[in-house]
């Protein structure tokens, strides 16, 4: 009799939920309440509108806390940026990367995520205790057993070696103004590609626009999430560009926030630009479907540039499938074959 356990082989666990198990021990012998209030602190600190001159995160306690509470979320915003910047440039892999101001190692974990294979990996922080935090979270991933964490100083006086791939991730808005104008030309000067996270707030969108004006500047075109290098069509003050990423909610967050839904959406702004050729999409999803009796409205950032509306019905057959398919970041119209139409609309 065949072993129903050899015919059914388990599945390797995804690369999320390898972090998660990662970081399910952090709080051992941390009392919940401590962690708690250290992660609403932080958060508090990370929202601050002033630029610190000290790390935020100072011991093991503040970066255990704040990276099993926050981590996960930066992964997967991260991960989702990297993902569409992927589309946009088919076949390409980064042979190498350099993750700035990152911490416990988010960005290096959604990287491994994105390409497969290893490649040398550089995670620059100023904060020794996360990137120690960052060193013992790494050993769980094949792709990072060899990647080199630097405590260095994130600001007019960073210098970067040449490489492929840079991502700054919930940095910016830690800097100040010269800081962020010094790291954005930095990377531009060093990478063929970088890729910038931000928080999905008015603020967090306007530290985008501004790296990514910076970026096309230096000669740079972006990838995703904009169908075009060209200025953004939102009028400032009127709107702002984000995306959300859905990412499963730990006790802790059930802790820090309340509530008992298993899941959180991650809001984020991001610009994902390069030096290689690209093809960005048509257009993209720039807010949540509406899905309504026998049509689809979505709202979209098309290649004019322009913002503009289109409703799919039910006689567009196939496309209106794909359009109850499609979610906010998504591109439009799907590429060849997603809807089983030649990708016109």
């Amino acid at each position: 009799m065949n072993d129903p356990a050899a015919a059914s082989p388990v599945s390797p666990a995804s690369p999320a939920d390898v972090l998660r198990g990662a970081l399910a021990g952090l709080l051992d012998g941390l009392p919940p309440r401590r962690a708690a209030q250290a992660v609403e602190r932080l958060i508090a600190a990370y929202r601050g509108a002033t630029p610190t001159g000290a790390p935020i995160l100072r011991d093991r306690a503040d970066v255990a806390a704040y990276a099993a509470y926050r981590m996960p979320a930066t992964f997967e915003a991260v991960r989702s940026a990297l993902a569409a910047f992927a589309d946009a440039v088919p076949g390409w892999t980064p042979g190498d990367h350099v993750d700035i101001g990152g911490g416990t190692g988010a960005a290096a974990w959604a990287v491994s995520a994105t390409w497969d294979g290893e490649r040398p990996v550089t995670v620059l922080d100023w904060a020794e205790p996360a990137l120690a935090l960052g060193r013992e979270l790494a050993v769980a991933n094949p792709a990072l057993e060899d990647a080199r964490w630097h405590r260095s100083r994130i600001g007019t006086e960073l210098t970067l070696e040449r490489t492929d791939l840079v991502t700054v991730s919930y940095v910016l808005n830690e800097l100040t103004a010269a800081d962020r104008a010094a790291l954005v030309d930095a990377a531009a000067g060093a990478a063929q590609a970088v890729v910038i996270v931000e928080p999905g707030t008015p603020d967090g969108y306007t530290r985008v626009i501004e790296a990514r004006d910076r970026l096309v500047s230096a000669g740079f075109r972006v990838a995703a999430p904009c169908p075009h290098s060209l200025a953004c069509p939102i009028v400032p003050g009127t709107d702002w560009c984000h995306f959300a990423a859905r990412v499963s909610r730990s006790s802790l967050h059930r802790q820090v926030k309340g509530g008992s839904l298993p899941y959180e959406d991650e809001k984020f702004s991001y610009v994902a630009a390069t030096r290689l050729p690209a093809a960005p999409a048509a257009a993209r999803v720039v807010r949540k479907p509406q899905i309504r009796k026998g049509q689809v409205l979505l709202d979209l950032c098309e290649r004019d540039p322009a913002l503009s509306r289109t409703t799919v019905t039910k006689r567009h057959g196939d496309l209106y499938r794909a359009a109850r398919d499609t979610s906010w970041g998504d591109p439009w119209p799907p590429a060849a074959g997603d809807d089983g139409t030649d990708g016109g609309s």
